[in-house]
């Protein structure tokens, strides 16, 4: 499914790979079901091999992980949330093209 730059986000690493990075963390909340999600699932794997090194960017199954989801108030997806030193610095709610997530992610990279 993910590219191999595409980081998978569970429980089990939540706290080391998001929260604890010393890079900021684009994390994409999604689920299987979501049309949207997979239209923007090919923006997030280019993304991801085009920042490799610079950016973390990783997926959440929202269906998969609904504690982290709720603890972020995801109620709508694809929620894309961009961390830094394990706080929210920046949330986008729906489907984005390529140039806004670029943008989004630059600002705090």
């Amino acid at each position: 499914m993910a590219g191999e730059n595409v980081k998978t986000f569970t429980t089990a690493n939540w706290n080391e790979e998001v929260l604890g990075s010393d890079k900021a963390v684009l994390v994409d909340f999604w689920a299987a079901w979501c049309g949207p999600c997979r239209m923007v699932a090919p923006i997030i794997e280019e993304l991801a091999d085009e920042m490799a090194g610079k950016v973390i960017i990783g997926k959440l199954n929202v269906d998969e992980e609904p504690a982290i989801a709720g603890q972020y108030q995801v109620m709508s997806i694809p929620t894309l949330a961009v961390f830094k030193n394990g706080q929210v610095v920046e949330k986008s709610v729906g489907f984005r093209g390529k140039a806004d997530l670029v943008k989004m992610i630059e600002k705090h990279a």
